[in-house]
């Protein structure tokens, strides 16, 4: 094959970082009769920046890709596996985690020697100011745009590609030193004014890179933007001095002055990664790669990783699309890998906020500070650690198990989602709550024989607490007509037949969810169109102001104080029937576009009295709401309150708006937040994921200091493990899996135990060790649990 597609014959790509020399190799290693021509404004051989780490996964690509550059790469890699956390004059190291680090320097070397072996045309010392100009020169086909971080190209076609740059909140510099490290080292020191972190890893035999970071205001109040180059790192060589053992910091960005080595680490997301340009009368495409494309924070790992990957990406879409045109090629890259990179993307976003809020987890010993930092990117979980390094997770599990006054069963410690909790008077089992699902089912508010078989289900499947749904005060504060209330006796009798029976079969305690639908009510069952209103029969609404949810949405009345205290004392009167049907525990909704959730939001409250404006305004009738409730529901147990932590929407609540919002709740009693977001608007624009919710709750947590309840996106044992064992959250919340499966926790917990099979399962409480050994065969199994062992035989 000569050349991969008709309109394809020289290439040009401008920047010799490794995006574009490895590109090039690959293409001309490829398809020989392409010219292929690599245009870089250094020296030949020169290069900034210390040394790069990969994991050894990015290795198995590159092998894949061409075994030769990847045999180069290797002799020259350094190997280690261990990972170790210094942090208040302690440490903890695991390993399993398979990294390789190579100085810069030496992979340009590798890449640019590997170039000139296969043909590859390389011109240095050449700054590129007119890229057009120069794909005229070169009578370009395709031009890849490989000029790094702060791309010309990306700025020349800025309308096309329209790039988001977020300037991150920590200040970082660059260093190297003789001192070589056996491990990926963390190593966390506390000054005056905050706390500084320092990464560091050895890169070939002699050397080790290390990076040193901090938040902007520390960094300020340090007075290192005055201090020259030299000074600065003389204070990072005493800040860090236990760790260097007498050696220098070192560093080679000599052409800036003063403290410019010290920068904010720029998020880089384009919408779009191919520019058609008319250069000479030919449609050119411009195509992204690297660093010009997008970043991703140097704490998961380098930008070199995902540019070598981006090469290897577009090089295979030519590869297995011989004869198609140009635009489809570069049409399938950019949406196969896009979406790739925008994954690591998420990912390296959780890890660059964990390192800029390491305050945040300063009150943590350092076993969890340690396990809170290696899952940090929720990208490694619970049971990967396990795979890296089963003695050590399992050390952790038992160290967790003590804290919480568990004893071990069968040798084996708890995971973390099977520790018990205490909350005022109630005792949960574990640590897995059935969310609350609307069913759509009730008669008149009345619930039935349908929520007895959903709920009791639940509540016999092995989840510590089941919540009834979304519940109202009021006949008008439904969602729709199928939506269940709690005002008068028949209500009442009915939640409390299903609570009898959660108590006398399964050990589950039970939860009510209280809210108001407000804007949000008057519409249409689930399964019919959710949130329009009815086609008939709509009653009349109230929200803070006068907005309606949605266009076909009815215009609500806006509350008087009037409207407020009778709404209030009709929260009291339900509180009051669901202590007396016998519930364990009581949230309030403050979220999701209700009636308090639409006070709290600005977008939905425009009010001009006290109950509008600031933040504190606008949450000061939830809370009166919340105050009163807490008044009549008994003392000794507990009460949670769900509020959206972010609107997903210009002008809305932000997370940092959601801890304040935590604070006044904690401060008037409340014992648990319930972690949602969005849903608040229809312009919500929400970014999913797996537990995409989780960071919310993880910094409400450890910022406010209350207990929080995960929820979103929460599907396996794995997650709930993760997020109870980092401290992100005490309590998560699962929906649609419980929905799919009754008896999600039991059968969870039970494929848990096949590490060891004598592991008698600990929160069946009540039942002897005959149904105990069944439920858990059955679990192995993926059969249905029955209740009583006689039904199994």
């Amino acid at each position: 094959m000569n050349t991969p597609t008709p309109a394809l014959r020289r290439i040009l790509c401008i920047g010799g970082g490794p995006a574009g020399l490895y590109f090039g190799l690959l293409m001309k290693r490829r398809f020989p009769a392409l010219e292929v021509t690599v245009v870089e404004r250094n020296r030949p051989y020169d290069t900034f920046g210390w040394g790069v780490v990969f994991s050894d996964q990015t290795l198995v690509n590159l092998r894949r890709a061409d075994p030769e550059t990847a045999q180069a790469m290797q002799d020259a890699f350094n190997h280690w596996d261990d990972i170790e956390v210094f942090y208040k004059g302690a440490s903890v190291r695991s390993g399993g985690h398979g990294f390789i680090g190579i100085g810069r320097k030496r992979l340009l070397n590798i890449l640019q020697e590997r170039c000139e072996a296969l043909g590859v045309k390389l011109v240095f010392e050449t700054d590129v100011t007119d890229d057009q100009a120069l794909a005229q020169q070169y009578n370009a086909d395709l031009v890849i745009a490989s000029d790094g971080l702060n791309s010309r190209i990306r700025t020349r076609y800025e309308s096309t590609f329209q790039p988001d740059v977020d300037t991150r909140l920590c200040r970082f510099v660059w260093l190297g030193t003789k001192k070589t490290f056996d491990a990926f080292t963390f190593a966390f020191e506390q000054t005056e004014h905050g706390w500084f972190q320092a990464h560091a890893y050895k890169f070939d035999a002699e050397t080790s890179t290390f990076i040193v970071e901090t938040p902007e205001h520390v960094w300020k109040a340090h007075g290192i933007e005055d201090m020259s180059q030299e000074d600065g790192i003389a204070f990072c060589e005493k800040l860090f001095a236990k760790y260097l053992d007498g050696n220098a910091l070192i560093s080679n960005a000599k052409h800036l002055r003063g403290s410019a080595n010290w920068i904010r680490f720029p998020r880089v997301i384009c919408n779009t990664w191919v520019h058609w340009q008319d250069i000479a009368g030919k449609q050119t495409p411009i195509v992204l790669m690297g660093d010009a494309a997008h970043t991703a924070h140097f704490s998961i790992g380098s930008g070199t990783k995902l540019a070598l990957e981006d090469a290897i990406d577009l090089a295979d879409e030519f590869t297995n699309n011989i004869g198609a045109e140009m635009a489809s090629v570069l049409q399938g890259y950019e949406a196969r890998r896009s979406v790739e990179v925008l994954k690591i993307q998420n990912a390296a976003r959780n890890s660059t906020e964990w390192f800029e809020h390491v305050d945040r987890y300063t009150g943590m010993e350092i076993q969890q500070f340690a396990y809170s930092l290696l899952t940090r990117s929720q990208r490694i979980s619970h049971e990967n650690l396990r795979l890296r390094d089963a003695k050590w997770l399992e050390g952790y599990e038992s160290w967790l198990q003590n804290r919480s006054g568990s004893r071990s069963v069968g040798g084996k410690p708890t995971p973390p989602m099977l520790l018990p909790l205490k909350v005022r008077g109630v005792e949960l089992k574990n640590r897995i709550v059935v969310s609350p699902m609307a069913q759509y089912k009730a008669q008149d508010g009345v619930v039935g024989d349908w929520h007895l078989m959903h709920l009791g289900a639940r509540a016999v499947g092995g989840a510590a607490l089941v919540m009834v749904e979304m519940t109202s005060p009021t006949p008008e504060g439904r969602i729709t007509p199928g939506c269940p209330g709690l005002w008068n006796e028949a209500q009442q009798a009915a939640l409390a037949r299903i609570v009898d029976f959660a108590h006398q079969n399964g050990g589950a305690r039970m939860g009510l969810q209280l809210g108001h639908s407000g804007p949000k009510g008057s519409t249409q069952l689930g399964w019919e169109a959710m949130d329009e209103p009815l086609a008939t029969g709509n009653w009349p609404l109230l929200s803070a102001s006068a907005l309606p949810y949605g266009e076909q949405n009815q215009v609500p009345k806006a509350m008087t104080r009037s409207d407020m205290d009778a709404m209030t004392a009709a929260f009291v009167e339900s509180t009051k029937r669901a202590t007396a049907a016998g519930f364990d525990w009581l949230e309030l909704h403050c979220a999701h576009g209700y009636l308090l959730s639409a006070f709290i939001c600005p977008l939905t409250n425009q009010r001009s009295d006290e109950y509008g404006g600031s933040l504190e305004n606008r949450c000061r009738y939830p809370l009166e709401v919340f105050a009163a409730m807490r008044a009549a529901w008994p003392a000794d147990k507990p009460m949670s309150v769900r509020i959206s932590a972010h609107d997903w929407a210009p002008g809305g609540n932000t997370p940092d708006d959601a801890v304040a919002i935590a604070r006044l709740f904690k401060a008037a009693g409340c014992d648990v937040i319930d972690v949602s977001s969005g849903q608040t608007t229809r312009a919500a624009k929400p970014v999913y994921g797996r537990m995409y919710q989780t960071p919310f709750a993880d910094r409400i947590r450890n910022e406010v200091g209350i207990l929080t309840m995960a929820v979103g996106a929460i599907s396996e044992a794995d997650h709930a493990n993760s997020i109870i064992g980092a401290g992100r959250a005490d309590l998560c919340a699962v929906a649609r899996p419980h929905l799919a499966d009754p008896a999600w926790t039991l059968h969870e917990a039970a494929k848990l135990q096949t590490r060891a099979i004598d592991w008698p399962l600990p929160y069946l409480s009540g039942r002897d060790q005959l149904y105990r050994e069944i439920a858990r065969q059955q679990a192995l199994q993926g059969a249905v649990v029955t209740q009583d062992p006689a039904e199994a035989q």
